[in-house]
């Protein structure tokens, strides 16, 4: 049964873990329904009987990406959950009037060059520059006034949550060293050779050194944050673990800062976000799993800086922050429909 006080949202490409989150998170938001969710290989099938988690709790089918389309007029958001390049092809068809937050990479770096080189495709050129970059801290304000949002890959919001705050001040100087780490689900629902379980699951190892492509998002917002462009060393690695990601960020600051001083920084930076929480010595992944929530420790010898931050990679680094952002698009409370918590132990 439909409301029609509610605000209508749908989704392209339900069948994946993006998709899948913004379904269990959108089912009880309490101003939002979702009138559809597509995903091509499971057209006509129950959503249920693909997520089995959502099980007696919707009566939502699949449906193709062309009826989807054809639905766009009666809803007032779009939320792309689709893999990179498809985005770009979905977005010229729809109408000027509809909110469209993509979970993708496609609209979220400035220069072709750069984009070419780490999406091996053409860049989106003039669609792009109407797309906010929705790195919800750090960016608020601009989404808020904003009707296309580019929603950040799951690195890159941990990453720049943890030195967003550090590069606004100025107290960065040389390279930031980030070494960051994930669990398996951030490559997606289709199993591969680097998610297979048996290769995974006692396994520890490097991929993408100097060439992840959450690298130039999180440059370019640096960059703009910052009074001169940053100098990054960013390395992913592999967790045997399903969810989470866990990033340590070193820098030398440019003033001598006290523990205190450098806790002062970030809870002044922080004292209006709800799902930043400044933590003790370091986060642990456990306590924000399927949570929107970031937890942030800093360490400082004085000279240098040690900043920890976890991420659930699949709700504040995906469907969660996405959700986040519609909230403030549409006048609702920032944290609506995204109060949950994590499970101890």
């Amino acid at each position: 049964m439909t409301n029609s006080n509610k605000i209508k949202v749908g989704i392209f490409g339900g069948s994946g873990y993006g998709g899948s989150e913004l379904l269990r998170i959108l089912l009880f938001h309490p101003a939002f329904e979702v009138a559809f969710v597509s995903a091509g290989e499971h057209a006509g099938k129950p959503v249920a009987s693909v997520h089995k988690n959502l099980n007696k709790l919707t009566d939502l089918a699949f449906i193709s990406s062309e009826k989807a389309l054809e639905l766009t007029n009666q809803v007032n958001a779009i939320f792309l959950a689709l893999p990179h390049g498809q985005a770009i092809e979905i977005v010229p068809q729809l109408s000027e009037n509809i909110v469209v937050i993509d979970l993708s990479g496609d609209f979220r770096l400035d220069d072709e060059s750069i984009f070419l080189r780490y999406y091996k495709r053409e860049h989106p050129g003039n669609i792009q520059k109407k797309f906010v970059y929705g790195i919800t801290e750090l960016n608020r304000e601009e989404i808020s006034n904003a009707r296309l949002i580019s929603n950040p890959g799951c690195f890159a919001t941990a990453t720049l949550l943890a030195l967003g705050p550090l590069y606004k001040e100025g107290l960065v100087v040389g390279s930031a060293i980030i070494d960051a780490k994930t669990g398996s689900s951030g490559s997606g629902a289709k199993a591969a050779q680097n998610t297979h379980h048996p290769q995974r699951s006692n396994s520890f190892y490097a991929y993408k050194p100097f060439e992840h492509q959450h690298l130039p998002e999180i440059k370019q917002t640096l960059d703009k944050l910052g009074a001169k462009p940053a100098d990054l060393i960013f390395t992913t690695h592999s967790m045997p673990v399903s969810r989470g990601i866990f990033a340590s960020c070193y820098v030398e600051l440019s003033d001598k800062l006290s523990q205190k001083d450098l806790q002062n920084v970030f809870q002044s930076f922080y004292e209006d976000s709800f799902f930043v929480r400044l933590v003790e010595t370091s986060p642990d992944i456990n306590w924000v799993k399927n949570t929107n929530f970031c937890d942030i420790a800093v360490n400082t010898d004085g000279k240098f800086a040690a900043v920890f931050s976890a991420i659930d990679n699949l709700v504040k680094g995906a469907a969660g922050q996405a959700v986040q952002n519609l909230n403030l698009i549409m006048g609702r409370p920032e944290t609506e429909g995204l109060i949950f918590t994590g499970s101890n132990p």
